[in-house]
C-alpha cells in the first residue's frame, strides 16, 4: 500500500464544493482510501447519506460487525466518515445505513474503485496509486489533434464475449490482461483507429449488457483488477488506440445494495416516481437537478478520464434525459415550468459536463446516443448546443438498415432512403453506427438482413461496407460485423471466429480491413466530414437501377474518390458514370473480386473519362457494373 502523510482528509471546502455540486475531485474524498492517520496506516470510509440517522462501516476487517466501526457527521452536506487502521486492500465492506424509520441499509459503496464479483455485492478496498503508465506521448498528441480532421474507424466490443477461454469455466472471461493481448493485435491488423468498450462499470446482470449500473467508480471485476484495466488502456494507448467507454448518466439499476433509495430516502433519484422512474426499463432516473447528483456524475467523467487516461464516453440514452414524456404516456410524467416535455434540468447538465470535461481535456470525446432530431447536439462549448463532440446518427443508421434488407425489386421505391441524411449532415458532427443494438432483439445479424442465396447476402453486405466508409461520418462497428457474423450477437457466447475458415467471412473480413486501410489512407474521407467541401452526388437519382455515385474530395484537390455503388443483383453492362473532371480514373478497390468471396467480374484498372455528358456532367467513364458490386476509383 503506498505510504500516505497524516492529514484531515475531508474538510469544511470539501464539503462546500460538494454541495455546490463543483468539486470535481469528490472520488477523491468520498469511497474508501488508503490513509495514514494517528500514527497508523489504514483506509478512510466516507459516504454521502444526508437523511441517515446512523452509518456503520461493515466488512472483513471488522468480522461484519454492526457496531465495530460507526461513522461521524462531516460537513453539514451529509457526508459520513471514519479512518478504520490496519485495513488492507482487496477486503470486502459495505455501508450499515440506519434509516429515519429505523430500517438497517447494508450498501455497497457508490464511489468504490473495486467490487465483488457478482453475484457478490460488496464493495472492495483497493489502491489506485502505483501504476506506472508509459502513454503520456499519446496523451499529449491527442490533445492537440483536430479530431473533426482526424479519420475515426471505431470497433464496439463487449469484453465478455469477444473471445472465451475454451477450458469449460463457466464464464470463461479472459482477464482486461488477456483480452488485451488479443485486442490490439486485431485491431492493429485491421486498422481500427479507437475501441469502444461497453459494460465497463460494475453491474450485477450480464444481461443488461453493462447498461444497468451499481458502481459507477468500479471497473467491472469480470475481468480483474482495476490496475489490470489500467494494463489494458495502457497498452492500447502504445500500440496507438483510443479508447471510449459507454456511459450511463440516464438511469441506474433497482438492486437493493445500490443507489437506489440509498439512505432510505431518494437521494440519487427523485422521489416522484413520475420524475424518478423509466416504467419501460424497470430503473431509476439520475435526479440531475440536485447538485450532489450532477457532482457525482461529473466527477465520474473525470475520474475514468484522470485515473484510467480514458480519451472519450458515448453517453447512453440522451434522448431519454432531453424528454420528460421519454418512454412514458400520460398521467406518467410531469411537465417543466413552462408546460413543455424538455427536461430544463438535463439541458444545463449536458452544458455543464462538456463545458467542464472538454474545456479540461480539448481532445476528449464526448459521443451523444440522441435517437431524435434534437437541435444543436454537438458544438462548441459556449455556445446554444448541448456541447457534445459527436452524435450518433441514428437516422442514417435506420434508413440504412431499412434499405439494405429490402428485396430489390422494392429498392427502387425506396431509394432515397440512402440519400436522405445527406440532407441534414451539416447540422452535426456525425458518427454513423452500426452498433450492438442493430444485432440483438431479433434484428438480425448485418448478413442476415440482407436479401437473397447466402452469396448474394456477403455481396450486398460488402456493398453497404463500401456505401458506409464513402458517406460523410465516422464510422462505428459492433464487433462481428466486420467477418460477417451470421447468428445474432448474445453477451453469453463469443463471437463466431470459426466463420474465418469459411470463403465467404474470410471475404468480408479481408474486405473490411481494405476498406479500412482505404479510409485512414486518404484524407478526402475524413477531414470535412460535415460539410459539401468534401462530397458531392454525381448521380442520387437512379432509382431504376438502385445505384449510386458520389465523389469524396479533399482540400488539397489531389487526393479524391469515386464511389460507384449497385445494391440490385444485377449486372450494369456499359454503365454510365458521371464525372467531375477531365483525366484517368484509376481502379482502387473492386468489391466483387473473388478474393473478397465475389463473383469475379472484372473492371478496368484505369478508365479514361470522355467528353459524353451525363446526368449534369460534361465528362463520364463507361464499365460494367458488377452485381451488388462497388467499385473505387482515385483521381
Amino acid at each position: 500500500m503506498a505510504s500516505a502523510k497524516e492529514h484531515i482528509f475531508i474538510s469544511e471546502a470539501d464539503c462546500y464544493l460538494f454541495g455546490e455540486g463543483t468539486h470535481y475531485d469528490i472520488y477523491k474524498k468520498l469511497g474508501a482510501h488508503p490513509s495514514y492517520e494517528g500514527g497508523k496506516k489504514g483506509y478512510h470510509f466516507a459516504v454521502w447519506a444526508p437523511n441517515a440517522v446512523a452509518v456503520n462501516v461493515v466488512g472483513d476487517f471488522n468480522g461484519w460487525n454492526e457496531f465495530a466501526n460507526p461513522m461521524g457527521k462531516v460537513g453539514d452536506v451529509g457526508i459520513w466518515a471514519c479512518f478504520i487502521p490496519d485495513v488492507e486492500e482487496d477486503q470486502y465492506y459495505k455501508f450499515l445505513i440506519t434509516t429515519r424509520n429505523g430500517e438497517k441499509l447494508f450498501k455497497a459503496d457508490p464511489f468504490a474503485n473495486y467490487a465483488e464479483l457478482r453475484p457478490g455485492t460488496a464493495s472492495r478496498t483497493t489502491d489506485l496509486s502505483g501504476f506506472k503508465w508509459e502513454d503520456s506521448k499519446w496523451v499529449r498528441e491527442r490533445d492537440k489533434k483536430d479530431y473533426y480532421k482526424e479519420p475515426m474507424a471505431i470497433y464496439e466490443c463487449h469484453i465478455g464475449s469477444f473471445m472465451k477461454h475454451p477450458d469449460g469455466t463457466e464464464d470463461g472471461f479472459y482477464s482486461y490482461v488477456q483480452f488485451a493481448d488479443r485486442i490490439v493485435d486485431y485491431l492493429k491488423e485491421m486498422k481500427y483507429t479507437h475501441v469502444e468498450l461497453m459494460g465497463i462499470a460494475e453491474h450485477p446482470f450480464d444481461g443488461s449488457w453493462g447498461y444497468q449500473v451499481t458502481g459507477y467508480y468500479a471497473p467491472t471485476a469480470r475481468y480483474g483488477t482495476p490496475k489490470d484495466f489500467m494494463y489494458l488502456i495502457n497498452k492500447l494507448h502504445k500500440a496507438g488506440i483510443g479508447v471510449i467507454l459507454d456511459w450511463v448518466p440516464a438511469h441506474f439499476a433497482t438492486d437493493s445494495f445500490g443507489l437506489a433509495c440509498f439512505d432510505g430516502e431518494c437521494i440519487f433519484e427523485d422521489p416522484d416516481p413520475r420524475k424518478g422512474e423509466h416504467p419501460d426499463w424497470g430503473t431509476k432516473i439520475f435526479n440531475v437537478g440536485k447538485s450532489e447528483v450532477k457532482n457525482f456524475l461529473i466527477a465520474n467523467a473525470l475520474y475514468w478520464i484522470r485515473e484510467f487516461h480514458i480519451d472519450g464516453i458515448r453517453v447512453d440514452a440522451v434522448a431519454s434525459m432531453l424528454y420528460l414524456d421519454y418512454g412514458k404516456k400520460d398521467g406518467q410524467w410531469v411537465a417543466n415550468i413552462y408546460g413543455g416535455n424538455k427536461n430544463l434540468e438535463a439541458i444545463d447538465f449536458f452544458k455543464h459536463l462538456n463545458s467542464v470535461v472538454r474545456g479540461s481535456y480539448p481532445g476528449f470525446l464526448t459521443i451523444a446516443e440522441e435517437s431524435t432530431a434534437w437541435p444543436n447536439v454537438t458544438g462548441d462549448i459556449g455556445t446554444d448546443s448541448l456541447g457534445f463532440s459527436y452524435k450518433w446518427n441514428m437516422g442514417w443508421m435506420h434508413d440504412f438498415c431499412e434499405y439494405i434488407k429490402l428485396d430489390p425489386i422494392y429498392k427502387k421505391d425506396n431509394h432515397y432512403g440512402l440519400t436522405f441524411a445527406m440532407q441534414y449532415n451539416e447540422i452535426e458532427n456525425y458518427i454513423l453506427p452500426l452498433s450492438h443494438d442493430d444485432v440483438v432483439h431479433l434484428k438480425c445479424s448485418m448478413v442476415e438482413k440482407m436479401p437473397g442465396y447466402k452469396q448474394d447476402k456477403y455481396a450486398n453486405l460488402r456493398t453497404a461496407y463500401t456505401f458506409m466508409f464513402g458517406h460523410c461520418g465516422k464510422k462505428l462497428l459492433f464487433m462481428g460485423q466486420d467477418f460477417g457474423q451470421e447468428r445474432e450477437w448474445s453477451e453469453a457466447r463469443e463471437l463466431d471466429w470459426f466463420l474465418l475458415d469459411e470463403k465467404l467471412n474470410r471475404g468480408v473480413h479481408d474486405y473490411v480491413k481494405e476498406l479500412l486501410e482505404l479510409y485512414r489512407g486518404h484524407l478526402c474521407l475524413y477531414e470535412n466530414d460535415n460539410n459539401w467541401k468534401g462530397f458531392e452526388w454525381m448521380n442520387a437519382d437512379d432509382t431504376g437501377r438502385s445505384t449510386y455515385t458520389f465523389v469524396r474530395r479533399a482540400e488539397n484537390g489531389k487526393d479524391n474518390l469515386l464511389f460507384v455503388i449497385n445494391f440490385t443483383p444485377m449486372k450494369w453492362e456499359r454503365y454510365m458514370v458521371p464525372v467531375p473532371k477531365k483525366g484517368k480514373y484509376k481502379l482502387l478497390l473492386n468489391s466483387d473480386e473473388e478474393r473478397f468471396g465475389g463473383f469475379g467480374n472484372t473492371i478496368p484498372t484505369e478508365i479514361e473519362a470522355v467528353d459524353e455528358p451525363c446526368n449534369y456532367k460534361e465528362q463520364s467513364i463507361c464499365f460494367d457494373l458488377p452485381p451488388y458490386g462497388a467499385a473505387i476509383f482515385t483521381f
